[in-house]
């Protein structure tokens, strides 16, 4: 019963924080968003994303419940629409991640690549596909190839 109760509140609380989607961020022409919260008289950044003019978020600026910075994501994509990098800075601006993200000539997802700021690789996913295209691994491994772990994925169908 518990268990129920909560992925009911987990689907409220998702909902909630439902943001804009592409195509309508796209079809109001809106350039950023951002969230406050206000409490017992004081207002509070939350978060703030500013957008392409395809819709694409390019920039994710998150704030702690203090309402100081906390940090920014600042995302490339290619020419198809697909997130090719995401740099992760911290609050005082410096880069503290970059993830780059490979493709197949299906569109496909294929790696993650994460760096450290000082461009040391720190790790890599690998996602595998079956022949209608559903992923069904995700494989982190380490600089030197050892596996992390493995996340599979299964599909039951009708």
């Amino acid at each position: 019963m518990n268990q129920l109760i909560l992925c009911i509140l987990s689907m409220l609380i998702s909902t909630s924080v439902f943001s804009q989607s592409k195509k309508e961020v796209k079809q109001h022409k809106i350039k950023a968003s951002g969230t406050t919260i206000t409490e017992n008289g004081k207002t509070i950044n939350e978060g703030k994303t500013i957008f392409d003019a395809k819709g694409n978020e390019i920039e994710k600026t998150d704030y702690n419940k203090e309402g100081v910075l906390k940090s920014i994501h600042k995302i490339t994509y290619n020419s198809e629409g697909d997130e090719i990098e995401d740099d992760e800075y911290d609050g005082n601006n410096k880069l503290v991640e970059k993830k780059i993200i490979k493709y197949n000539a299906l569109g496909e997802k294929t790696e993650e690549q994460y760096y450290d700021a000082e461009g040391k690789l720190i790790k890599k996913n690998l996602y595998t596909y079956d022949g209608k295209g559903l992923k069904t691994e995700r494989k982190t491994v380490d600089p030197s190839g050892k596996v992390l772990s493995v996340k599979k994925h299964t599909y039951i169908f009708k």
